[in-house]
């Protein structure tokens, strides 16, 4: 095994995840750990205990992956959850002693731009401008690239964030639900008037959907509890599908949600929020399918580093 393999870390609100490739770009080890690192952090502004443990116990077992492929070449990214917390460095510091490699904090642009080139690299640019979608716990990012280069925009909406302001993890009602779309909405207002290039995307763009919330959607649309990215990478899902899905996930309890095929455990509570947040961009950008994506921002740290 070759020293140049190098490790993509990638410490999100809702799960930590790891990327080893090869230098030619071969995919060695990907793992995903749901470590829900911002839980409390909306309304506590710090890191918890609980959670700092979640991921650092995460991070110890991934380091032993790395050694497995001889990894000494490595970048660590933190995002939303970090972000928006105090002791947020404090973090950092432990993250890049337990793995050995740069633990950086991510602006939301820069996150928005590893998101891009990760999930577009293997995708036709001819024809309609490509965006990106990316879903996560704590934010949600949108980006596409114009000849003046990457336009993104990292919006204070995740799965994890809006439901614990807004929506809840339980069966939805009336009244959460417009709290919700009130939420979803003010982001999303406020994205299109600090991008206004954003403005020329609607009804006229191919939009790639990325991250926990598309890919367990996907991983439902096809009724199998196993994962085969094969089945979910690239699969094309229409807006009728996630309204469908949505209605049908808030509906249940967590519990309920979690005995349907394809259901990852750790997304049961937060998923039907997620989908909230995807069904807005779609009608705001008024496109009728997305385009899932299995590579994301780790691949984008991967390239870059290759």
């Amino acid at each position: 095994m070759s020293a140049a393999n190098v490790a993509a870390l990638d410490c999100g609100s809702n799960s930590t995840r790891l990327l080893v490739s090869s230098p030619d770009g071969e995919t060695l080890a990907r793992e995903m750990t749901i470590t829900r690192l911002s839980q409390g952090v909306d309304a506590s502004g710090r890191l918890t205990d609980e959670a700092l443990e979640r991921s650092y116990e995460t991070l110890r077992r991934y380091r032993e992956v790395m050694d497995r492929f001889d990894v000494r070449r490595g970048l660590l990214v933190a995002t939303s959850a970090v972000r928006d917390a105090s002791n947020g460095q404090d973090f950092l510091d432990m993250a890049t002693t337990l793995t050995g490699v740069e633990a950086r904090l991510l602006s939301g642009h820069e996150e928005a731009t590893f998101s891009y080139e990760g999930a577009t690299a293997d995708l036709s640019h001819d024809g309609a401008p490509l965006a990106i979608l990316d879903i996560g716990g704590g934010s949600t990012e949108l980006a596409t690239r114009t000849e003046g280069g990457l336009v993104g925009y990292s919006m204070q909406l995740g799965c994890v964030r809006v439901t614990e302001r807004a929506l809840g993890k339980e069966a939805v009602t009336p009244e959460r639900a417009e709290q919700t779309w009130a939420m979803i909405g003010e982001q999303l207002d406020a994205a299109f008037r600090a991008e206004p290039h954003l403005e020329t995307l609607v009804g006229a763009v191919r939009l790639v959907g990325l991250a926990g919330t598309v890919a367990t959607l996907a991983q439902l649309t096809t009724g199998v509890g196993e994962y085969d990215r094969a089945l979910v990478h690239h699969r094309t899902i229409g807006i009728d599908e996630v309204v469908q899905w949505r209605e049908q996930l808030g509906a249940l309890s967590p519990a309920e949600r979690l005995t349907l095929p394809g259901m990852v455990p750790g997304r049961e509570d937060v998923l039907h929020a997620g989908l909230f947040i995807l069904q807005a961009v779609m009608e705001r950008l008024e496109v009728a399918e997305l385009l899932t994506s299995e590579n994301d921002i780790l691949d984008g740290i991967a390239a870059s580093l290759c």
